[in-house]
């Protein structure tokens, strides 16, 4: 086992590199409604003074999968025009295995073992990478196949808002309503908003924990768990 002491970055997650996610949809369900662009921001953390904040974005617009389903009333919403020559769009594979090489080298880089996903209603997201995933036959993806990290309960308990937009308005980070529902301004505020909600826990005193020794007398692994796919 190396000696190498663990990062910041990997002790304040248990192991984990959080990767903040958006993506922009022709629907709610991810098995046959398509996806239609993705973004991906990756964070850094100070090591002397352990604070939080955006690195890099990563961002695809995504061209629908075969026989995929384009709700009308989805791309109205999100003003997306799927056969817009404009868009640049790639096919989800090449998008997704981009964006999985980059998180993995920073990954590494942090000393994190596994990615996991930070999403605003992350069960969402989650399901439509998932999916892509599989459909792109993508072997092994960085991001822990359930668990996630979400902004809309996080801002719940820290800024008694739920909504993307008024979580961030109440943290002072300003949110323009033009911008939304855009992957890559979603998801660039929706890092913003996790960053503060870490950062500001750690003002108020919440972080670093006090230190507690195990013991493995009363049942207590002195050993720190890996990020498996034994979280429940």
């Amino acid at each position: 086992m190396s000696d190498t002491p663990k990062s910041l970055f990997a002790k304040r997650f248990r192991g984990y590199f959080p990767v903040v996610v958006d993506v922009e949809t022709a629907g709610f369900n991810a098995a046959t409604d398509a996806l239609l662009e993705i973004a991906a921001t990756t964070l850094d953390m100070d090591e002397e003074t352990g604070v939080l904040s955006l690195k890099e974005t990563f961002h695809y617009h995504v061209n629908p999968f075969e026989g995929a389903n384009l709700e009308p009333a989805a791309l109205e919403f999100t003003g997306i025009d799927p056969t817009n020559p404009l868009r640049g769009a790639v096919d989800e594979e090449v998008a997704l295995k981009a964006i999985f090489k980059a998180i993995r080298k920073q990954m590494k880089a942090a000393g994190c073992q596994r990615a996991i996903m930070v999403a605003h209603n992350a069960a969402f997201d989650l399901g439509f990478v998932n999916a892509a995933t599989e459909r792109a036959s993508i072997k092994r993806s960085p991001f822990h196949p359930f668990v996630t990290f979400d902004t809309a309960t996080l801002s719940g308990l820290a800024l008694g808002q739920t909504v993307l937009a008024k979580a961030a308005v109440a943290a002072n980070l300003g949110f323009d309503n033009r911008e939304a529902h855009s992957a890559l301004y979603d998801t660039e505020k929706t890092a913003e908003l996790f960053c503060y909600i870490v950062n500001r826990w750690q003002e108020l005193g919440g972080w670093p924990l006090p230190e507690v020794e195990a013991d493995e007398s009363d049942g207590v692994a002195s050993k720190e768990n890996e990020p498996t796919g034994e979280d429940k």
